[in-house]
């Protein structure tokens, strides 16, 4: 089961790949919060890699926290072990935790299904967007509107502007064979 749009997220508590801690919990000051389901043999997250790394990096400036989750079995997928993980991170150079969740609690909390799998929540830790990162694996296929996700809509600050409340959105995944 999956959790709406308008749902309080599950926390977790995860060790990371730089010998650390992840936790919702910890995140309370951001304003968003987007967690990623990760892991390190997809071929989809390492086409959306150096573009979700990039947003993170410009969004982390106004406050929106991101973490990334695996939690693939480690005997079967062993690339996705954690000393894995942590090569991958230092590899490409990831500016967020990259967490590693052996129990696979937090994805089954979730209702995340496939990887990448994003849920952004608000500043209440509601989820807010659930989905894609965004319309195409191919950097150059991306539509123009979701070249640069909309932080105002996920609960980042804005520029100063009034604001108006907006529906939250909610997004299919694109299918994968």
């Amino acid at each position: 089961m999956t959790v709406a749009i308008g749902d309080p997220a599950p926390g977790f508590r995860l060790p990371t790949t730089d010998g650390g801690v992840a936790s919702l919990e910890d995140l309370a000051g951001a304003p968003a919060v987007v967690v990623a389901f990760w892991c390190n043999h997809c071929p989809y997250v390492r086409a959306w890699e150096e573009r979700f790394n990039a947003i993170a990096r410009d969004y982390a400036g106004r406050g929106v926290a991101t973490v990334a989750i695996c939690a693939n079995d480690a005997v079967s997928h062993p690339g996705d072990s954690l000393e894995n993980m942590a090569l991958r991170a230092a590899e490409q150079g990831y500016v967020f935790p990259y967490a590693r969740d052996d129990s696979q609690a937090v994805p089954r909390a979730y209702g995340a299904e496939r990887t990448p799998e994003v849920f952004v929540l608000d500043a209440d830790r509601r989820v807010a967007y659930h989905g894609s990162i965004d319309d195409s694996t191919e950097p150059d296929g991306v539509g123009a509107h979701r070249r640069s996700p909309r932080p105002r809509r996920w609960g980042a600050p804005s520029s100063g502007r009034a604001e108006r409340r907006r529906r939250p959105a909610q997004t299919e995944g694109l299918s994968r064979p």
